[in-house]
């Protein structure tokens, strides 16, 4: 087990420096960051002290190896806008990027296990082929299209909940519900299809024959051993919904990491470009990890050995 850890570790702190080195080298094809801060007008000697006061005078590779070094430290730098810790910038809008994550994820975690878990018992009648339809429909529509759509009728049309913001139950309902339609989706097809497959196996049919409950076969034999792919896609979608985060975030003003990315994308603001993907990165291999640990837990007929 520890011996997989480490690997496992060590595996994922390499996908983030290849993350990171990405990340930096793209930043620098944004532009230069001097022209939007410097004032109208400003001479080139004036751009030229300005770069040298934010590190940008140096070559490319000198710049790439000094942020490695300070990044190994936890110091990605001082945002060219706010004036402060770039990872201070990210961090205060975490939580924010969590709650929404968190709740979208609670969500569609329970609305497509509930449409799985109902389309494999009633598989084959057309009660299961209307319940996977909203699965359907969650995997074919772009996140950013669907909350739109949901402010227009829901805040617009109806005034029934605020078109964005943060700090009540009301504004945080929309974003998660629109970041959860594609785990919901995803989560009710992968589990319809493993449960099916279990339940045609032959320890089923055994425990059928001795008389056992149809609840019990199906969630103390069935789902138990039908459930470890859903988990792997829970590691996997965890991660997409930080990324979509960003859009729906934007779309829904909601205060998270995506919309600090977004607003420092557009100012060429680098350390804090950087400094939010890496803790999104981060946070996305640790999420995997904690998947690979759970395996275990699960179904004791696993053993984590490479």
């Amino acid at each position: 087990m520890l011996r997989y850890l480490g690997i496992r570790l060590l595996e994922g702190i390499l996908v983030v420096l290849g993350v990171v080195t990405i990340v930096f080298f793209v930043t620098r094809l944004l532009g230069d960051p001097t022209l939007l801060l410097v004032p109208q007008g400003a001479s080139a000697a004036d751009l030229a002290q300005f770069r040298r006061a934010l590190g940008l005078d140096s070559p490319v590779y000198v710049q790439y190896l000094r942020f490695l070094g300070e990044a190994a430290s936890g110091n990605f730098g001082t945002s060219f806008v706010q004036h402060r810790a770039a990872v201070a910038v990210v961090v205060e809008r975490l939580p924010a990027t969590l709650q929404l994550t968190g709740a979208s994820m609670l969500v569609g975690t329970v609305i497509g296990g509930v449409l799985g878990i109902l389309a494999a018992v009633y598989r084959g009648r057309p009660f299961a082929s209307v319940i996977m339809l909203p699965a359907l429909f969650g995997q074919a529509v772009p996140s950013f299209w669907l909350g739109l759509m949901a402010i227009e009728i829901f805040a617009v049309s109806l005034n029934w909940l605020p078109t964005g913001g943060s700090g009540s139950f009301a504004q945080l309902l929309l974003p998660a519900l629109t970041l959860s339609t594609f785990t919901a989706a995803s989560i009710a097809r992968l589990l319809r299809s493993s449960l099916v497959e279990v339940l045609n196996e032959e320890f089923i049919l055994a425990a059928r024959s001795k008389g056992l409950a149809g609840s019990v076969i199906l969630f103390r034999h069935a789902l138990r051993n039908a459930i470890i792919p859903a988990v792997t896609m829970l590691g996997v979608l965890a991660g997409e919904l930080l990324g979509g985060a960003l859009v729906t975030e934007v779309i829904f003003s909601w205060p998270g990491v995506g919309q600090a990315v977004v607003s420092a994308i557009q100012m060429n603001d680098f350390p804090v470009v950087q400094a939010g993907v890496t803790v999104s990165a981060s946070i996305f291999v640790l999420l995997n990890i904690l998947v690979d640990m759970l395996y275990a837990v699960l179904d004791p007929r696993i053993r984590l050995t490479r």
